[in-house]
């Protein structure tokens, strides 16, 4: 293991080790404000509600590059609690999604990473692994509006240090059906809801994975019962049933589109749906010249974000976004969520040499 993943493994244990859970950030936000204000030719924008943002002082005419980065976890549990080294794994609630990635965004700020041709910035910010309703984010452009100035953000979401571009949309609805209560030796008197249910939920159990093709890369638009509930008795015809269904839609269906899709899908009409959350797709850049200089910096291989990530909220305010992080996808919110020193440093030396203009 070089010593700058060594230190960047200890960081991100560090990091870890301060519990952060959605709408709890305040801990970590504390220890990453000195670190930030502290950097050389950065000053602190945006300073409020979950969200520090750090500029340098805009030189007219060079592009601004964004580093972007959310300090919120999922709760923590099982094996990610708490936080552990083991060689060059650093194990625990957040490594992979994505405290490895933030203390990469510090360790680049401490080193004044930039380059002549552009101006990199930064911003940290809580809420992301909740509904897009409760975003930190999307204010902080109303507040600042030099952040809307950036040419190219890099969100540094877990990407397995492949480049990941647009993302699909996310939308979370409960579905309620209803029935009527009667004893179970005489269900003829009564309504069985939890039987409704598997009618009404039916059409998304049979539904086919669906593949969208934009610019040769292919997003899966998938449709989720992800919990239910119904029932008080081993003896009761239940009187109704709640169930939260998630659809994953490709960049190219608008949240408006994907409501009425689910709609559609859901048409038995005792059903009632109630949208809770409906975060948009983030587009697609490849063509960007920023993420072709990016790209050939690593020799990175693309690839389609599957997941909801903040390239969608950036897209929201006309700001260009891709992903690119040290964490495997596939660890995100496990029990054994985990990220290595070695991915932590080759992020590094990818985003350094991107803003320095040079190749790896």
């Amino acid at each position: 293991m070089t010593a700058l993943a060594d230190r960047l493994a200890a960081d991100t244990l560090a990091l870890i080790d301060i519990a952060s859970e959605s709408r709890d950030e305040a801990a970590i936000l504390d220890a990453i404000r000195p670190r930030v204000a502290q950097a050389q030719g950065l000053r602190i924008v945006d300073d409020q509600d979950g969200v520090i943002a750090a500029l340098p002082e805009r030189r007219p005419g060079v592009p601004l590059v964004l580093l972007a980065g959310h300090v919120d976890t999922v709760p923590r549990a099982g094996a990610s609690r708490p936080g552990h080294r083991d060689g060059d794994v650093v194990i625990g609630r957040g490594a992979a999604d994505m405290k490895g990635a933030v203390a990469v965004m510090l360790a680049l700020a401490a080193d004044d990473a930039g380059a002549a041709d552009l101006d990199v910035g930064y911003i940290f910010f809580g809420r992301e692994e909740i509904t897009i309703e409760e975003s930190a984010l999307l204010p902080a452009f109303d507040r600042t509006p030099e952040l809307r100035e950036t040419a190219l953000a890099i969100v540094l979401e877990p990407t397995d240090n492949q480049l990941e571009v647009g993302c699909n949309g996310n939308l979370t609805a409960l579905v309620t059906v209803p029935g009527r209560a009667a004893h179970s030796a005489r269900p003829w008197l009564g309504h069985n809801a939890i039987h409704a249910a598997i009618e009404a939920l039916a059409p998304i159990a049979d539904l086919p994975i669906r593949d969208v093709e934009i610019d040769g890369l292919v997003f899966r638009e998938v449709v989720s019962v992800t919990s239910i509930a119904g029932g008080i008795a081993g003896n009761v015809v239940p009187d109704h049933v709640e169930a939260s269904v998630n659809f994953r839609y490709a960049p190219n269906r608008p949240p408006a589109d994907a409501e009425a899709r689910l709609r559609e899908l859901l048409g038995h009409p005792a059903v009632a749906i109630e949208v809770l959350g409906n975060g948009p797709p983030g587009p697609v850049h490849l063509g960007h010249p920023l993420v072709t200089r990016l790209r050939a910096t690593g020799r990175l291989e693309v690839r389609p974000k599957q997941a909801w990530t903040p390239v969608a909220e950036f897209g929201m305010v006309g700001v260009d976004a891709v992903n690119l992080g040290p964490g495997d996808p596939r660890y995100a919110h496990t029990d054994d969520e985990q990220v290595t020193g070695t991915a932590l440093a080759r992020v590094h030396a990818i985003v350094s040499a991107f803003l320095a203009g040079e190749e790896l």
